[in-house]
């Protein structure tokens, strides 16, 4: 069949829903009434009508007209490129949403870091100014869920790398926070991995192409028509104002109030001053340098503070920023996706203040032993567990500091998000005088 330009090209067709996570059962809930048959298939099911990849789940998906692929299955795997080469169409839910999608009133927010919170400022800062809006995508529902709340208004929709490279269609609004290094193991390179999270703005649909400056070294690859923000003071202390914390989170202040200002024709300055009335209101996310608790030692003072959501060294550099005047103890790894660690060393031996890192997972080794070879004068720590790196970050701070999780890598290694780890994080921070002391595994 010819490629389907919205769901209802779908009516009638046997369809494939490859990947049956989050993405994965909004697309069947959206399915209902329109597809004549659908076929469920994930590499690792946990439901018994969900066929396993290698357990004849691909062979039913040759036997599909269309497979919406989830974002998770990476867009260059032999076995999704064998279903297009024998002739079955491959496409994403979310394309056939955007296909059908108001697109004047949709903002697409991508980047390596800051999405999810320039996704959540944009849609407050618009709400300020008594406009209707939805943050969806990453960061809430997929906005083709019927279960979603009802889409009206400006449509702020936070997209991955994983989902621009099956984007055929541009919203008249694109979004770039940052470009740094993530997912290489996804997309194979950082060369690609750019060129696949920029690809939506090089769409030949009409659009704004909103990049903060941090990301102008992408700029010639970059389409759209371009409008480069840039940070200053006045966006600092707007950002404090609503509770974030970090330069980074200026970069973000100032992207929404240039995105809302255009979107509303009003000038940034009197979209600020809206905000600045109403930022007490403004809840930032979670895992995103969030304090957790704070304890008063014989010493001083240690802050346990949850960057979850830091799952690449870009993110977690913009936190060791935050705390350059502190002694920190900084818990990182998970899953190694075989990024770049370099800049994240780099900024660690660049540190003044007294720093310890613990370590988890195979990114966690890869990290140390960075650390180790480049002989940078940070104490290095395995844990074998969350307890055990939240016992010994309070122990390698007797003058008080900074405990903080940023992991720069993802969790899937031992929890099935970000959200669990960061809530594992938390649940051991607030019993934490139940803890022993773990080893020193680098005195």
């Amino acid at each position: 069949m010819s490629r389907p330009t919205g769901f209802a090209d779908l009516a009638g067709r046997r369809v494939g829903i490859f990947g049956y996570g989050v993405e994965g059962r909004a697309s069947e809930r959206r399915l209902e009434g329109i597809a004549a048959s659908v076929v469920l298939v994930d590499d690792a099911p946990g439901e018994e009508e969900v066929l396993a990849t290698a357990a004849g789940g691909l062979d039913a998906l040759f036997s599909c007209d269309v497979v919406l692929k989830s974002p998770g299955i990476a867009r260059r795997r032999a076995d999704v490129l064998a279903l297009e080469d024998a002739g079955v169409v491959v496409t994403s839910a979310l394309n056939l949403w955007f296909a059908e999608a108001p697109l004047e009133r949709v903002i697409a927010v991508t980047g390596t870091k800051g999405k999810s919170t320039t996704t959540s400022l944009i849609t407050f800062f618009l709400t300020c100014l008594g406009e209707d809006a939805t943050s969806l995508g990453n960061i809430g529902r997929p906005p083709y869920d019927p279960d979603a709340v009802p889409l009206e208004g400006w449509l702020v929709v936070e997209v991955s790398s994983f989902q621009c490279t099956d984007l055929e269609v541009a919203p008249a609004n694109v979004v770039v926070t940052s470009l740094g290094s993530d997912h290489l193991d996804w997309h194979g390179s950082l060369e690609q991995y750019w060129a696949d999270k920029l690809s939506i703005t090089r769409l030949a649909d009409p659009h704004a192409t909103f990049v903060a400056e941090s990301a102008s070294a992408g700029l010639d690859q970059i389409g759209g028509e371009v409008v480069l923000v840039a940070a200053h003071e006045s966006h600092d202390e707007l950002a404090r104002a609503l509770g974030l914390l970090g330069h980074h989170n200026a970069s973000n202040v100032a992207l929404a109030l240039e995105v809302v200002a255009h979107l509303t024709s009003r000038s940034p300055e009197s979209v600020a001053g809206a905000v600045a009335l109403e930022a007490e209101n403004f809840v930032p996310l979670r895992g995103r340098l969030t304090l957790i608790d704070e304890e008063v030692t014989a010493g001083g003072r240690i802050r346990y503070v949850d960057d979850g959501l830091a799952t690449a060294p870009l993110p977690t550099v913009a936190a060791l920023e935050v705390f350059a005047d502190d002694e920190v103890a900084l818990l990182v790894g998970g899953f190694d996706r075989g990024v770049d660690y370099g800049p994240l060393v780099d900024a660690l031996a660049a540190r003044t203040r007294a720093t310890n890192v613990i370590t988890m997972g195979l990114a966690g080794e890869r990290i140390a032993e960075e650390i180790t070879a480049r002989e940078i004068g940070v104490a290095v720590f395995e844990a074998e567990s969350m307890g055990e790196a939240i016992s010994f970050a309070r122990a390698r701070l007797p003058r008080g500091g900074v405990v903080v999780l940023s992991p720069a890598a993802p969790s899937f290694d031992r929890y099935r998000n970000w959200l669990e780890r960061s809530e594992d994080f938390a649940a051991h921070v607030r019993t934490r005088d139940e803890w022993s002391l773990g080893r020193d595994s680098n005195p």
